[in-house]
């Protein structure tokens, strides 16, 4: 509905919320001290800005979701932060905004019903729980993946879902960057350092593989639009020069990430990229793969600086089953064989509870259970995604994840399919996004520190992006039909 086409009575409440803006904006100059007052006039017109346009909120929390972090409060034992406001603040404006219009029946797009269902899954391992609270805050969590991506995919037209797609850029790019201080500064733990003279790149995420699995969400996207970058599908030669640069730079931070797990998504998203780019890039893309598996096999990585050579390869042995009480635990393998550790106490879960598991977020409060000594810090999540669901939520949770994910990468590929130019350039820096997602959460776990957001916000881009190329195809063939039949 256009703006000039709402009724009267929308427009009254924006201007009623913009004069109590004012007000509160006034009163907190003359009462608080500057830096609090400062603050609350920011939040004051962010929280404006977002009721009187909901979509405010999606570039809002593009860039929230690396940099939202640095402020947070506790609440009822959750941690609540900028990414989490917004995300109340930003569907509550839409509901709003639904209700103003009397139209309260938003379209579902094609991911819903696979989330409904993993949702239910996740639901239905409740009652065993150990931690309801720890139950609800993963519940809450996939709630919100389901509310952004219905909102987004509503809410998003193809103009608005351009400039959404370059802030991602950026925002990526701004977080790459603030690693490289990190790298050549030496600024972080001493856990962190690297050769005695660099720094593991971490960002704000506390981690260097969080931080890098971050940079994997927004690369492939990068990659794919700039090597797409072409005048006549409505690229300009800026637009083409962000995208390139910052995909050098995000790769580059994820080269001073050190983090294994990001490297090997990475590649199979560049790879997956370049395949569907074109015939020509997948058959470049198999000679590199097969040199690369020969020089393997020859020895020649010894070509390489032992450092990345040993990063390679020193995880080689632990590539099978095993039991972790069994190795001798060292410098060099204490970051495998502690991975290693949490994989076999989540097995443990999933073998006790097949069907339903031990309950949706509850890998944590359980693990002092099942934890392997000396391996008793739980960490979160047991470092594999798909074995976290299937612990947490037993087979039927894993089959539900799995269907949702499936469903993702085939919306991913009716939406490069269905589309040209800069809208199926996008689909596919997506479907990449979507290949590092599942190939790095084989070694850890991307739903964490509110990248869920960001990967709602890129899922919802492929219904946009497929409803404009099928409203192309109708103008289309009723042109040719007037045409023919004048």
């Amino acid at each position: 509905m256009k703006l000039d086409t709402l009724p009267w009575s929308t427009y009254r409440w924006r201007d009623a919320l913009r004069f109590l803006a004012l007000a509160a904006g006034g009163l907190a100059l003359a009462v608080l001290p500057l830096p609090l007052a400062g603050l609350a006039v920011v939040g004051g017109i962010v929280v404006v800005a977002t009721l009187v346009r909901p979509e405010v909120g999606l570039y809002l929390l593009i860039v929230a979701v690396p940099f939202g972090s640095v402020r947070e409060i506790s609440a009822g034992g959750m941690t609540v932060g900028a990414t989490e406001a917004l995300i109340g603040l930003a569907l509550a404006a839409w509901l709003a905004q639904m209700v103003a219009r009397r139209q309260v029946a938003p379209t579902l797009p094609p991911l819903t019903l696979p989330l409904l269902l993993f949702l239910g899954t996740a639901l239905l391992s409740l009652p065993g729980a150990l931690s309801l609270k720890f139950g609800l805050k993963e519940i809450i969590k996939w709630a919100e993946v389901l509310g952004l991506y219905v909102f987004a995919a509503n809410a998003l037209d193809r103009r608005q879902a351009r400039k959404l797609v370059l802030l991602v850029v950026l925002t990526g790019a701004a977080a790459a960057l603030h690693g490289w201080v990190q790298f050549f500064t030496r600024s972080g733990p001493e856990g962190f350092l690297l050769f005695g003279r660099f720094m593991r790149a971490y960002g704000t995420f506390e981690q260097p593989n969080p931080y890098a699995g971050y940079l994997g969400l927004i690369a492939p996207l990068a990659l794919s639009l700039a090597l797409g970058g072409r005048k006549a599908d409505g690229w300009s030669q800026g637009e083409w020069l962000i995208y390139g640069g910052s995909f050098g730079v995000m790769a580059v931070g994820l080269a001073m990430s050190w983090s294994r797990g990001a490297w090997i998504g990475f590649a199979a998203a560049a790879v997956a990229v370049s395949v569907v780019r074109s015939r020509r890039a997948a058959a470049a893309s198999a000679v590199l793969v097969a040199v690369g598996a020969i020089a393997l096999f020859l020895g020649s990585f010894q070509l390489l600086p032992e450092s990345l050579t040993q990063r390679f390869t020193d995880f080689l042995p632990y590539v099978r089953p095993f039991d972790v009480r069994d190795v001798k635990v060292t410098d060099a393998n204490f970051a495998v064989v502690e991975r290693m550790a949490h994989w076999q106490a989540g097995w443990q879960m999933w073998a006790e509870h097949p069907w339903r598991g031990v309950g949706v977020g509850n890998y944590e409060p359980i693990y002092p259970a099942y934890y392997i000594p000396p391996w008793k810090e739980p960490l979160g999540h047991a470092h594999n995604t798909y074995l976290n669901a299937a612990a947490e939520t037993g087979l039927i949770g894993l089959l539900a994840y799995l269907a949702l994910w499936g469903a993702a990468f085939w919306q991913a590929v009716q939406a490069i399919r269905r589309t040209s130019g800069w809208d199926r350039a996008v689909a596919i820096g997506v479907l990449g996004v979507l290949t590092h997602l599942s190939v790095h959460n084989f070694f850890d776990n991307l739903f964490v520190h509110n990248m869920y957001a960001h990967i709602a916000i890129l899922l919802a881009l492929l219904p946009v992006l497929t409803d404009v190329a099928a409203h192309h195809t109708q103008v289309g063939q009723q042109f040719n039909r007037e045409v023919q039949n004048p």
